[in-house]
């Protein structure tokens, strides 16, 4: 391995475990404010779009949840820096797809600020609830085939290979199910998935990039080679 191509590896690994503490923290973040709108007091009627909480409030909580989705964004495509996935067309359609759905829901949470004191259900609630889901089966479908990916490269180990594709699933089966339910338990499913996203960012946090080790045995054999 030349040490442009050792250099470009070094790159990746370090990205993909700054994604990762990025993704970790965006994600238990997340999963706290499931939690927090699962119990918070309610402030307005559960017709009002902005349900549980009132205008300011909402809008508050929107501008994290964009935030919190860029986090899980770069978690994405710090699997796909990783190597994990490797580059066959699987992995780049998972990666992009879930890459796309996670920029898409992310822009949403801004949006929806707009439609806050609208009637729900209503005509103008009602795309959104359409985006969402839009964005949510893209996510899905993108990192199951993502998820596959990974499980055919076998650069990942024990649980962590199972991650990408469980948080795939997860989208179908239980969230959308859920989220068609009471507001509680919607709330509750959101902060699982984002538990999977936690876990993706602790394996990309301790994973390395192919070939990032060989830095390590090109430093080490310099000497030996010098000295021959």
């Amino acid at each position: 391995m030349s040490v442009q191509e050792v250099s470009v590896a070094t790159s990746d690994d370090t990205f993909a475990r700054r994604s990762g503490t990025v993704c970790l923290w965006g994600a238990v973040l997340g999963a706290a404010s499931g939690v927090f709108l699962a119990v918070v007091p309610t402030q307005v009627d559960s017709d009002v779009y902005s349900y549980p909480l009132e205008n300011m409030p909402f809008a508050a909580i929107q501008v994290f949840f964009f935030i919190q989705h860029l986090a899980l964004l770069i978690g994405v495509i710090g699997l796909w820096r990783s190597g994990a996935t490797g580059s066959s067309w699987l992995a780049k359609f998972g990666v992009g797809a879930a890459v796309a759905g996670m920029g898409l829901l992310a822009l949403l949470e801004l949006a929806a600020i707009t439609v806050a004191n609208a009637a729900y259900p209503g005509p103008r609630t009602d795309l959104f609830d359409a985006l969402y889901g839009v964005a949510s089966l893209v996510i899905g479908a993108g990192l199951v085939l993502a998820g596959v990916a990974v499980l055919r490269t076998r650069l990942w180990h024990g649980w962590p290979r199972w991650i990408p594709l469980a948080a795939g699933i997860y989208v179908f089966v239980p969230m959308i199910p859920a989220i068609m339910g009471p507001f509680v338990l919607a709330r509750l499913s959101i902060a699982g998935w984002m538990l999977l996203f936690a876990m993706l960012g602790w394996a990309l946090m301790r994973s390395s990039a192919p070939g990032s080790a060989s830095i390590t045995s090109l430093a080490n054999s310099a000497p030996a080679r010098s000295a021959s």
